[in-house]
């Protein structure tokens, strides 16, 4: 049985931690650092880190954050936001991240996936996909959410593993920052769609939302607000999903 991963996410704005509802209405979280090592010692086992205001102001991530919660961080690190060149995607790596996320950019120039994958590996190329609800379906969203691109998001999750992306991150937008669970149709469609990791993100709330995330189709769960406000521990959700059965790190 595979191991079922917890991933605290730090959405990260001006150095700080901040968390909202749709993308928007941000407030303040914490420094990021005191929150990855936190995480660390709860049992995390990844830290996603999402510099959430660099794409919409056309700038790139900032490194500096990035160095410093590497300095003092064990596991894995994946970085992504303002990604929108090779040199970027490389930046993140140099600063310390383990596996570099892109949207937006990808979206734009797909073969940035393929050219990231020949590289530096499909295990270092992340899709951050955002899609939303729309006539029965998904769409895909990019710009921190702020644009819609009328494409099928489960199309996209395909032609993205196939071009080499190695992993999803796959964030509901209607459910993100709501606390009424992820979107489990959603994550049905494309974790069945590929055969790449999909990272449930957006919507928990207790520890049952994430073994339901889990029990269809999610290889690891991506978890923000009920940790930032000390709801529970990475800890007490783990033993959550090994009380259903779900295999988990300790």
């Amino acid at each position: 049985m595979l191991t079922t991963r917890i991933l605290p996410c730090l959405d990260v704005d001006g150095g700080r931690v901040v968390k909202g509802v749709k993308f928007q209405g941000l407030r303040d979280a914490g420094d990021p650092v005191e929150r990855a090592v936190a995480y660390e010692a709860q049992g995390a086992d990844e830290l996603v880190m999402l510099d959430v205001s660099a794409t919409p102001q056309g700038r790139g991530n900032a490194t500096d954050t990035v160095a410093r919660v590497r300095a003092e961080l064990r596991i894995p690190l994946t970085v992504g936001g303002g990604v929108r060149t090779d040199a970027d995607a490389e930046r993140l790596l140099k600063a310390g991240a383990d596996k570099v996320a892109v949207n937006t950019a990808a979206v734009l120039d797909p073969s940035f996936l393929s050219r990231m994958a020949e590289r530096y590996g499909s295990q270092c190329t992340v899709l951050s996909l955002d899609a939303a609800q729309r006539d029965g379906g998904w769409e895909l969203v990019i710009k921190s959410g702020r644009e819609r691109t009328g494409k099928d998001a489960v199309q996209w999750a395909r032609e993205a593993a196939e071009l080499g992306a190695g992993e999803i991150v796959l964030t509901s937008w209607d459910r993100d920052g709501t606390r009424s669970g992820y979107d489990l149709a959603l994550m049905r469609a494309i974790s069945s769609a590929v055969r790449i990791p999909v990272v449930a993100s957006g919507g928990a709330a207790n520890a049952q939302h994430l073994v339901e995330a889990a029990q269809a189709g999610a290889s690891a769960l991506l978890v923000a607000s009920i940790l930032h406000d000390g709801d529970t521990t990475v800890g007490e959700l783990k033993d959550a999903l090994a009380a259903a059965g779900l295999e988990v790190r300790r």
